[in-house]
């Protein structure tokens, strides 16, 4: 797959002068806009398309994501990291099992995110290779640390394994990539009902 395909302008690169905050405020545009014209054209929708649904110019899109696959990439590890800070937020907000519940949840809007990426995702290019490691290696110890809170609740069993759990959860939250997201959520509450059988506290 190529990063660039309907070719990178030629014209002089925008000023880059722009505070800091207006720059992170780009990047979310952008990301929020790539992953909706992603959903929406596919991963070869024009880079064009997606700089104008983020009210930006094409050259500010490629001085943050010169590839097409940094953009891709940085979608995804953009949800990683705010499921990360939502196993945080509910671990202090929710009881244990309930915020574990609610946690593994939020696994099938991230396999939602994929929708549309598949062909980038799957197309063998090295630039992805790094985001298994990625996933796994951030969602791992934030699952790992709801477990061992509801585990010394009493709301679930002691004796999985985080990774184990993930991997499980991932797979049957792989559906929602292709829109069947109530389908994908009963799958994953199936999952956390069988880790609350035999538990301490039941």
């Amino acid at each position: 797959m190529t990063g660039l395909d309907e070719g990178r302008p030629h014209a002089p690169a925008e000023p880059d002068r722009p505070q800091r905050a207006d720059a992170r405020r780009n990047v979310d545009a952008l990301l929020s806009a790539a992953r909706a014209v992603f959903d929406r054209l596919g991963v070869d929708a024009p880079m064009r398309t997606i700089a104008a649904e983020a009210g930006v110019g094409v050259g500010t899109l490629y001085r943050h994501f010169p590839q097409r696959s940094d953009l891709i990439k940085a979608i995804i590890r953009r949800e990683v990291d705010e499921c990360v800070a939502a196993a945080a937020m509910l671990g202090g907000t929710l009881p244990p099992g309930e915020a574990l519940a609610s946690w593994v949840q939020r696994l099938v809007d991230l396999a939602g995110t994929k929708r549309g990426l598949g062909p980038a995702l799957h197309s063998g290019d090295p630039a992805y290779q790094s985001l298994p490691d990625y996933v796994q290696g951030q969602l791992a110890p934030a699952l790992r640390r709801l477990l061992d809170s509801a585990a010394a609740a009493g709301e679930v069993r002691d004796d999985v394994d985080a990774r184990e759990v993930l991997l499980a959860a991932m797979r049957l939250a792989a559906p929602a990539s292709n829109g069947e997201v109530a389908e994908a959520r009963r799958m994953v509450a199936l999952l956390i009902d069988g880790l609350r059988f035999r538990a301490a506290g039941r």
